[in-house]
Parts: structure tokens; sequence; C-alpha cells
């Protein structure tokens, strides 16, 4: 009888013990959204964003919603398969049109800086987000 509840508690503590080192770990999930993409007018130039850097026009960068200040965001352009990876590093856009703004650089590099906007799909890889 003694020896089963030795063994009952060892087995008990070790099944606690591996519950407990799954959950010190963060899984890691890409997340992948579709949807319409505009960039920042040069109006904005060297404002603060919402994260306290300043917007730079030659940066790759980006505002969302919710996404955290620092998160890599890859942003592919649907049209013609074009893709940046831009940081967000502020808040917007404020209409639900649109699903992210991007810098003018990134905008370029996406190949619709004259349109204006195009269908993108982002995605991204979060760690508890």
């Amino acid at each position: 009888m003694r020896y089963c509840l030795i063994l009952l508690g060892m087995f008990l503590f070790l099944q606690v013990h591996a519950q407990e080192d799954k959950t010190g770990q963060e899984e890691s999930k890409e997340h992948t959204k579709t949807g319409m993409a505009t960039y920042y007018a040069r109006r904005f130039e060297g404002r603060r964003t919402t994260s306290g850097k300043r917007y730079r026009r030659h940066k790759l960068t980006a505002a969302h919603r919710t996404l955290p200040f620092g998160t890599i965001v890859t942003v592919t352009n649907l049209s013609n398969g074009k893709s940046v990876d831009v940081e967000i590093t502020d808040r917007g856009p404020f209409t639900k049109r649109y699903i992210i703004d991007i810098s003018e650089a990134a905008a370029k590099a996406l190949g619709f800086f004259r349109k204006g906007q195009s269908k993108v799909e982002i995605s991204y890889d979060t760690k508890g987000v």
C-alpha cells in the first residue's frame, strides 16, 4: 500500500511538472489577412506617430489598428505579387475600408504608389498577440 501511494505521488508530480513546461512556452502562429491598403500622404512627413517615432516616407513602416508596435508585417500586392516587410509604428487606418496604411517607400516597392490603393495580403507572426 505504501509503495502504491509513493508511485501515485510521483506520477502526479510528473504530470503537474510536464503541464508547467508546456504552459511556459509561447506558441508562434502566422496570421494572414486580405484587404485594401493605402499609403500616408506626404504632408505627414516628419510628424510623430503614435509610437513616438517620426514618420519618414523613405522608410518601410506602416500603421495598423491593433498589432503591437515593432511587429514586422509582410505586405503582398495581390495584383502583381510584389512583397515588402514593414514595421508597425502607428495606429490606423481609421476607416474599415483599409486594413493597413503603409509608407510611401513601401507603396512604391509594391507598385501601387500612383494608384493610391491596392488589394493586399498581410501576414505576420505572433507570440501572445
